[in-house]
Formats: C-alpha cells, sequence, structure tokens
C-alpha cells in the first residue's frame, strides 16, 4: 500500500508538471481505497478506488485517471443532468471528458470509457446518441420507456436528500479552486484544448467586450479642467470658469479583410465603436482594411459614420499594417486589430498600445485582447 501512495504522489507531481490544469485540480482530489470499486470512481472530491487496478498502470496512466475524477466535478455534470436517465448520463459524461484528455495527449488506461467516435462531442450529444442506441437497438421500446419512467421518479421524488453543510463548502472551495486554476492555465497560454465543452471560462465572460472597449479608448483620451486659459463664456461678467481641456485621440482601426472573419461581429464592433467616438471631442480615427497588404485607407472625423467596404480575402499578415503606421504623418496612440487572429505577426511590439478585436481565444505576442461575444 505505501507504494502505491508513492505511486499516487509522483503521478500528481508529473501532472502538475506536464498538465498544469489537470494537476492542480487533481492535487485536491481526497483519495480512499474500495475494493469493491472495479476499477475507480470519482464525484470530482472523492476518488475512490480498487488499489489492484491502480498498481497495475502506469505513472502516466495514474494522471490520466486522476484527471478523469478531477474533472467530473468541473464538468459540473450534475447541474446539467435534468430528467435524463442518472447511469446514461454519468456514462455520457464519462466518455466525454476521456476525450478530453486524449485529446490533450494523456495516455489511455485499459478499463475506461473512450470511443473515438466521440472526440470533441459535448456530454448531451453523447447522452442523445447512446440513448437512441439502447431504444433502437439494446431494448425493445417498452423496456427503455420503462427506465426512462423509474428514473424520472427519482427525479420528481419530494423529499430528496439535502447536501451537508460540508459537501456544500467542498463544493464551493472546488469552483474557487477550479476558477484560480483556469485563470493562471490561461495567463500562462496553458488551458487544456476543447476545455470549454467543460467549464464556463468567467473571468472573461463576466467583463462585457463593450465595456473593455469603453475602457481601453478612455484611457487614451482625458477631458480635462484647467484655468488658463479660462472659459469665455461668462468672462464678461467677471467669472472666471476652467475651460474644458481635451487631449486629442489618434486612434488606428485595422480590418482584417482575409475572408475568415465574423461578418455579424464586425458590424457590432464599428456600430459600438461608432456610438464611443461620438463622446470624443477631438478624435483622428484611421481605418486601414487589410488582409496580406493594404487595401484601403481612409482618415474619419470623431462623429461620423466609419463606411467600410472588405476588399481582399487572401491570406493574413499583420505586418503591412504596423509599417504603415510606424511610417505614417500622424501619432498613434491605440491601434484596435478587428481579426480572428490567424497571420503573420510583426517581429516586435509596437510602442502604442495595442487591442486584439477577435472572437478567438489564442495566446498572442503582444498586446491585449478585447473578446467578442455574440449575444452580448
Amino acid at each position: 500500500m505505501k507504494n502505491l501512495e508513492k505511486k499516487l504522489s509522483q503521478a500528481k507531481a508529473r501532472l502538475l508538471i506536464e498538465k498544469p490544469y489537470f494537476g492542480t485540480l487533481a492535487a485536491n482530489l481526497t483519495l480512499k481505497a474500495d475494493e469493491d470499486q472495479q476499477s475507480f470512481l470519482s464525484d470530482g472530491t472523492l476518488f475512490e478506488y480498487k488499489p489492484e487496478y491502480l498498481e497495475s498502470l502506469s505513472l502516466d496512466e495514474l494522471g490520466f485517471a486522476l484527471s478523469n475524477g478531477a474533472m467530473h466535478a468541473a464538468l459540473a455534470y450534475e447541474n446539467r443532468k435534468n430528467e435524463r436517465m442518472s447511469w446514461l448520463w454519468q456514462l455520457s459524461c464519462d466518455y466525454a471528458i476521456n476525450a478530453l484528455l486524449v485529446q490533450n495527449g494523456l495516455e489511455l488506461p485499459e478499463r475506461v470509457n473512450y470511443e473515438r467516435r466521440f472526440d470533441g462531442m459535448y456530454a448531451e450529444e453523447i447522452y442523445a446518441m447512446l440513448k437512441d442506441e439502447i431504444v433502437n437497438e439494446n431494448f425493445n421500446q417498452d423496456e427503455s420507456d420503462e427506465m426512462q419512467s423509474l428514473d424520472q421518479e427519482e427525479v420528481k421524488e419530494k423529499n430528496p436528500p439535502q447536501m451537508e453543510l460540508e459537501d456544500i463548502l467542498k463544493e464551493e472551495r472546488f469552483e474557487q479552486l477550479q476558477e484560480q486554476a483556469l485563470q493562471k492555465a490561461d495567463v500562462n497560454g496553458e488551458l487544456p484544448e476543447g476545455i470549454e465543452r467543460f467549464v464556463t471560462l468567467k473571468h472573461r465572460s463576466m467583463i462585457d467586450w463593450r465595456e473593455e472597449l469603453h475602457h481601453a479608448l478612455d484611457r487614451h483620451y482625458r477631458n480635462d479642467y484647467r484655468m488658463m486659459p479660462p472659459s469665455k463664456k461668462l468672462l464678461y461678467s467677471g467669472i472666471y470658469l476652467p475651460s474644458l481641456y481635451s487631449e486629442r485621440l489618434n486612434l488606428a482601426v485595422a480590418i482584417d479583410s482575409s475572408g475568415s472573419i465574423d461578418e455579424e461581429l464586425l458590424g457590432d464592433f464599428i456600430d459600438e465603436l461608432e456610438a464611443l467616438l461620438l463622446t470624443f471631442n477631438d478624435v483622428s480615427l484611421e481605418l486601414l482594411i487589410c488582409d496580406d497588404r493594404i487595401r484601403t485607407h481612409q482618415s474619419i472625423a470623431g462623429g461620423e459614420r466609419i463606411e467600410y467596404q472588405l476588399q481582399g480575402g487572401g491570406g493574413t499578415s499583420f505586418q503591412p499594417v504596423f509599417a504603415f503606421v510606424e511610417n505614417a504623418d500622424f501619432t498613434c496612440n491605440l491601434l484596435l486589430y478587428f481579426t480572428d487572429l490567424e497571420g503573420a505577426f510583426p517581429s516586435k511590439a509596437p510602442e502604442y498600445e495595442v487591442f486584439w478585436v477577435t472572437s478567438k481565444v489564442k495566446e498572442v505576442p503582444f498586446g491585449e485582447i478585447i473578446l467578442l461575444e455574440k449575444g452580448n
């Protein structure tokens, strides 16, 4: 037993180094030996296992098993079960979790639920497929209806068992841990592939992109009051009021016209940008349409409508826009680049601030991302 404990510790340590997100969650599992288990079972916080089975696994396979246990809580399958058959829903979640782990390069052990046909699918999709197969192939309709009826009676039970306070606190602690792990993995560029099928990236979705856009512009434009020169409004009567002093905002907006951008989101972005520019007294906007080269360029004053036509449709290179701004006869305070981030980046960051306005989550060599989402 001591050898297994040592092996589990080694597997956790390796997981923390090689797969930090999964490792962070797995490190907080409570492990419990249970000879009645065929392999292992987890609710996301308690990991019950058959010692002989875990002893037969390699360190990498142990990492897979521990990650599977941790992800059952991350999936929050109980909250998403609704009136589905419990056993079939849990099986669907297991297929979805194991497909995610395989996608991220973890070594698949024996006797786990995995089928390649479920790769990239949500648990809800897998459930629908399995249910259809059960009804159409493995059981007659009467048996299937009876199973569903029994499960729904269980769901509608008048006095379901209440969660103990300790269980509630454990669940809350795990949610906090998971959010911290997601934030850390995101900052370090270590988010697991396909994780969006399991969890909501709350730290991104909490801030509406319109609010982020407003703050980005506002940081580069300041209205201030100063006494010299005084306001001429009431000067004739001997009343000195401060005048409103505005710094000029020199803004460049580049639009990727490579043909792979979301035009609906582009329309939302332009509408919001126009509305924001109405609040600024002194703004100069340089609009660039570019794919692998600059297609069109126009200068627009604050308050004017932004008229654009997507020209190009070829490959994407971000370099021409940055070269244009560097050699232009205006000083750029801020560049907003609307793109899908599929293109060649410049070799070095510019001196001005850059925001990549996009609907994709992807690592960029410099600048910040404003994540556009439909329906916001």
